[in-house]
């Protein structure tokens, strides 16, 4: 059943939400390291046809290529300017991947050709998760594997609330819907193993994980002023106002703030699965 969401996610990621996630390509791909590597832990060795859902920049395939490189890797995600830094990414490093602009859910992918479906934080924004991994079923051969990453719920993962929490209010955020494509839409572990067994996944694990991240101290007003719900806001409002607001944010980060550091304990769900 597909959820009502305030927010287009083909507009966001192809508009100023993907075009944020290409500039701080190199924060996020440090912040979110330890799922990359989570993932590529993963990897069986006979892995011949992989595909990374929601890729964005690439991180996950790019780190999957180099550590298989007799298998062929392919992104897809809805983003045109985030593809267009993961090719060129894959590119430079002589990878063999290609890459195309599409939805998931929709899109008529190979029928029974990837031996290997993972992503990293891309399966929350489907508009229905059900029918997206009956179409991820389809296109996988027979016992292929399935490894998701996402996040757990919201007050499992306070760091990635601090914001809204501190200045949300003056902001006038729209409220979050529960189970709605986002960052926490796979909060429901159960909700989540009951969508992937009805499209017909077997082995159905959904396992708790907490990932130990980082984030440069520096990086910290980029990374609030500019990415989530709150950076979207900030970035539309007069600049004395934003900055007021930003310093407001920051100042409840302290907790998470060690040295030269900001710790993230990511509170995740690591998700497996087999066709």
């Amino acid at each position: 059943m597909a959820s009502t969401s305030p927010v287009d996610q083909n507009t966001l990621w192809n508009g100023h939400g993907g075009q944020i996630w290409v500039a701080q390509q190199a924060i996020l791909d440090g912040l979110f390291q330890p799922m990359a590597d989570l993932l590529v832990a993963e990897l069986p060795e006979t892995v011949t046809q992989l595909l990374d859902i929601g890729c964005g920049t690439g991180a996950s395939l790019l780190a999957a290529a180099a550590a298989r490189p007799s298998a062929h890797c392919t992104g897809v995600d809805i983003s045109a300017p985030m593809l267009a830094m993961a090719r060129g990414r894959a590119e430079s490093a002589g990878l063999d991947a290609d890459f195309f602009v599409a939805d998931a859910q929709r899109h008529p992918l190979p029928s029974a050709h990837f031996d290997w479906i993972q992503s990293r934080l891309g399966v929350m924004f489907f508009e229905d998760s059900q029918a997206a991994f009956s179409n991820l079923h389809r296109a996988a051969t027979p016992g292929a594997g399935l490894r998701f990453i996402a996040w757990r719920s919201a007050e499992e993962n306070p760091f990635m609330t601090t914001a809204e929490r501190a200045i949300g209010p003056a902001l006038d955020l729209p409220a979050r819907i529960p189970g709605a494509p986002g960052q926490f839409a796979f909060a429901d572990g159960e909700r989540v193993r009951r969508r992937l067994q009805a499209a017909g996944w077997k082995e159905v694990e959904v396992m708790a994980v907490d990932l130990p991240c980082t984030l440069p101290r520096e990086a910290l007003p980029t990374y609030v002023g500019q990415l989530g719900p709150v950076g979207v806001v900030l970035r539309s409002i007069a600049a004395e106002r934003a900055d007021q607001l930003l310093s407001r944010a920051l100042s409840a980060f302290t907790p998470f703030i060690e040295g030269d550091q900001v710790r993230v304990d990511a509170a995740c769900w690591l998700i497996r699965a087999r066709a």
